[in-house]
């Protein structure tokens, strides 16, 4: 009986194993190999004119009060709020034909009032003037996003600033941080005279392969087990759910060949959810075949992560501080152009280190769809615990019987009972704990935190308790396999008696063979296959 049901429960792995690795593809990134190897690992920007330092054309950080005040900007449909922010001399009066910068979103919601605070204080403060927009929400949603819609909306930011008194309209230009540098570049193509393009922490590579990159990179620093990462492109692979986000495949490279202005590009080294090394490299090449003149200046931060932001330097309950140096080099790039476009070094800064290319994700096959996916595993734990909870409250009234002369009949053969409740409990929970599992390494990842007894300790359990639910499977076969074998020599064994339990039987079974599929196909019985 043991050697059957360990014959059973092993034919059944690696069924399922077989199932899960011929279900959807691998993951199997690339490695960098042509690495960025910066000039020099003092970030100064290059090419500040002396001279226009000594008569106050280029300040630095800190030389100017900041008069901040709101302003309404007037959309296609709507308007939004901002903050204007404008340097004052030292008389308190406003400073004249001063650059201008306007700041682009990144992805989530963006009021003015929170988004690039320090950022855009700092470059104020140097004597830049900024606008930081309210980021239009109507028409932003996770299912549905327009860039080139929304560099039309940004684009009224653009026009206002160069109508702000004090502004030199012919020195304004765009700061895209995040998913803002994938709208930058289509602002600057729309309208030419855009005087430069900033690029901060920008992904470079279409949303979804930055997205398997991210997820990578995520999971590597939490120290996750091998076989978790079957699950990336299963996961950022497939249609998702409810359909939309067709904005998953935008490639933002086509506008940045077109570009005609300078471009600054800069990366913390320590931002493991942006392809640093390729993301630069990408913009250095596709700049170099646009139209006009578009040089590019790039700049690595030492520790700093997204955004440029130290996590090491932040005291507890603040936000992250910028790094010390960035406020600098930016405030020293956008003041002194032309002569900071294209002064050397182009690349300087700390030495980046990007272990694996960002390259597009594989498609799954079967699941490929993730209604599919959606519907196995509702449905499965739909069918599951009904059958499992009418049949429990069945018996709570009273037993599922047929009185006959002999007395009370149970629903069941000896021992299927017990195993198809097994197998229903075991198939769920199973699905439950790997759920839960998935989320508190998504924690521990973006906190930039490392449990080994959440990563290494939560895979196992979730493994066990996958074993443990083929074994119930195969004991169920067994028992079933025996009652049928007996009816040769008892005419009325049977697996089951009366038409609900028939009904609980075959809900518990499609619902539980639905979850073990799932189960298997997102890598809970690899076996090396």
């Amino acid at each position: 009986m043991v050697f059957r049901t360990i014959a059973t429960s092993a034919a059944l792995l690696v069924g399922l194993a077989v199932v899960g690795a011929v279900a959807g593809p691998q993951w199997d990134p690339q490695p960098v190999t042509e690495h960025v190897s910066p000039a020099t690992s003092d970030t100064t920007i290059g090419g500040v004119d002396p001279a226009a330092v000594a008569d106050g054309d280029i300040g630095a950080v800190g030389d100017h009060e900041v008069r901040t005040e709101p302003v309404t900007i007037e959309l296609d449909g709507t308007t939004v709020g901002g903050l204007l922010r404008r340097p004052l001399d030292a008389d308190g009066s406003l400073l004249t034909s001063r650059p201008g910068v306007v700041f682009v979103h990144g992805a989530g919601t963006g009021l003015s009032t929170q988004a690039f605070t320090a950022t855009a204080t700092a470059l104020t403060s140097a004597g830049v003037v900024t606008l930081v927009p309210d980021k239009r929400l109507d028409t932003y949603s996770l299912r549905e996003r327009d860039y080139e819609a929304m560099a039309l909306d940004y684009a009224r930011s653009v026009d206002l600033l160069r109508d702000v008194d004090g502004v030199d309209p012919a020195r304004v230009g765009v700061y895209g941080e995040s998913e803002g540098a994938w709208i930058a570049p289509v602002l600057q193509v729309d309208d030419p005279s855009i005087a430069f393009t900033i690029l901060a922490s920008a992904p470079v590579v279409p949303p979804r392969e930055q997205a398997a990159f991210a997820v990578d990179s995520y999971l590597r620093n939490t120290g996750v087990p091998d076989q978790v990462f079957r699950a990336i492109p299963r996961a950022v692979g497939m249609q998702l759910p409810g359909g939309g986000f067709t904005y998953a495949d935008f490639d933002v490279r086509p506008w940045l060949e077109r570009q005609t202005a300078p471009v600054l590009v800069v990366y913390g080294t320590a931002d493991a959810s942006m392809p640093i090394e390729q993301g630069a490299r990408l913009i250095l090449a596709d700049t170099a075949v646009g139209p006009g003149p578009a040089p590019v200046t790039v700049r690595y931060y030492e520790n700093a992560d997204h955004g440029i932001r130290v996590r090491d330097e932040a005291a507890e309950g603040s936000e992250y501080p910028l790094h010390a140096d960035f406020a600098r080099d930016l405030a020293a790039w956008v003041q002194g152009l032309p002569g900071t476009a294209d002064a050397a070094p182009q690349v300087a800064g700390a030495t980046p280190e990007q272990l694996f290319l960002a390259a597009p994700v594989p498609q799954p096959l079967w699941w490929g769809n993730g209604d599919v996916v959606v519907a196995a595993v509702l449905g499965g734990t739909g069918l599951v615990v009904l059958a499992l909870g009418a049949w429990g409250a069945v018996a709570v009234v009273g037993p599922v019987v047929r009185r006959r002369d002999d007395g009370s009949v149970p629903p069941f053969a000896p021992g299927v009972g017990p195993a198809l409740v097994a197998l229903g409990f075991g198939a769920v929970a199973t699905t439950g704990a790997l759920a839960v599992y998935l989320l508190s390494v998504a924690r521990l990842a973006f906190d930039y935190q490392r449990n080994d007894l959440v990563v290494q300790g939560g895979w196992v359990t979730v493994r066990l308790l996958g074993v443990a639910t083929a074994v119930a499977a195969a004991i169920l076969l067994q028992r079933v396999a025996d009652v049928r074998s007996a009816r040769r020599s008892v005419g009325d064994a049977r697996v089951v008696r009366y038409a609900p339990a028939h009904v609980v039987l075959w809900c518990v079974v499609v619902g539980s063979v639905s979850l073990l599929l799932t189960l298997a196909y997102w890598g809970v019985y690899q076996l090396g296959i």
